[in-house]
């Protein structure tokens, strides 16, 4: 294949229960803030003591100090949005609301500066396969432009049913669509052999989430399947290295360019729509929603707020 390495049915029907899976626990940390904590607290204490020192300790794929930071970087950011959905008057602070755009640009922005790293790397490096090449540039540089377009600073609600979830109403589909692409080419770039289910599996089952369950809450339904996603990794690394339903990159040249172009030229167009709105309806990109007035964000803000106010 052009992407990966043979895929069998049952490498699919796997990818498939992932995504499903996810989403079902995404549904379970949405439902209220009591399973919330018992999943994003009470879970990783009990992993931590009794899971992690064995599988995810020196020697193992996961041993590492990064991945480590990585899963509780992660829970920190579903307990920052559990903060802002649950405690009223974080809700109030502008402060408050800048933080969920202000963690994800950090976090885009942390993924450019190591695909820049990545294309001067080849051959396999720290256990991970590179081929590093100019496709690194092109998607550090679509990383960039997707922080460029990230608008509605401190326009997070949050909704008024008994979920409360945190609400982006200006974070409209492209923003997203242009946002999973470049994440799965960073995916693909840097650790390829993951790419199936860490870059494919996991950021589709955010996206459907927020397309088909709850609009609006793509940010916090991203940072939920992601804490997910690392305690399963740090519980069972071999998984998507070394399982019998493990899947490997092609590392094709081809294939790299490809992802990584496609990923530059979706957010260069998402750029060309957000200054056009911003000029054409004089939007200031970071105090106004610059999608206000569309389809897409009435329809969240209407879903969201009593009576659509």
């Amino acid at each position: 294949m052009f992407l990966f390495q043979n895929i069998s049915g049952m490498d699919w029907l796997v990818w498939g229960l992932v995504v499903i899976a996810l989403m079902v626990l995404n549904e379970a940390a949405r439902a209220n803030k009591w399973i919330g904590l018992i999943l994003f607290v009470g879970l990783p204490v009990v992993l931590t003591l009794f899971v992690w020192p064995t599988t995810a300790g020196p020697g193992s794929s996961t041993g590492t100090w990064f991945h480590w930071v990585k899963v509780y970087s992660a829970l920190a950011g579903c307990l920052g949005f559990m903060a802002l959905r649950f405690i009223p008057k974080l809700q109030h602070n502008k402060w408050a609301l800048i933080f969920p755009p202000a963690i994800l640009a950090f976090n885009i922005m942390e993924a450019v500066i190591r695909d820049f790293q990545v294309s001067h790397l080849h051959g396999l490096v720290d256990g991970v396969i590179m081929n590093g090449g100019a496709w690194n540039i092109m998607n550090g540089i679509a990383g960039i432009i997707n922080i460029i377009t990230i608008s509605g600073w401190f326009g997070i609600i949050i909704s008024h049913d008994k979920q409360k979830d945190m609400i982006w109403p200006d974070q409209i589909w492209p923003w997203i669509i242009a946002y999973d692409v470049w994440n799965f080419a960073y995916v693909y770039n840097c650790v390829g052999d993951h790419s199936f289910y860490a870059g494919a599996a996991l950021l589709i089952s955010c996206t459907l989430a927020a397309f088909l369950v709850k609009k609006g809450s793509w940010l916090q339904a991203r940072a939920q399947t992601l804490a997910f996603w690392m305690m399963f990794t740090m519980s069972y690394p071999a998984f998507v290295t070394d399982s019998q339903f493990s899947v490997q990159s092609t590392h094709s040249s081809a294939a790299l360019m490809t992802i990584s172009g496609l990923a530059l030229a979706i957010n260069v167009a998402v750029l060309i729509l957000h200054i056009y709105r911003v000029m054409k309806y004089k939007r200031n990109i970071l105090t106004d929603e610059v999608y206000a007035g569309t389809k897409a964000y009435d329809q969240v803000v209407a879903e969201n707020t009593p009576e659509g106010k």
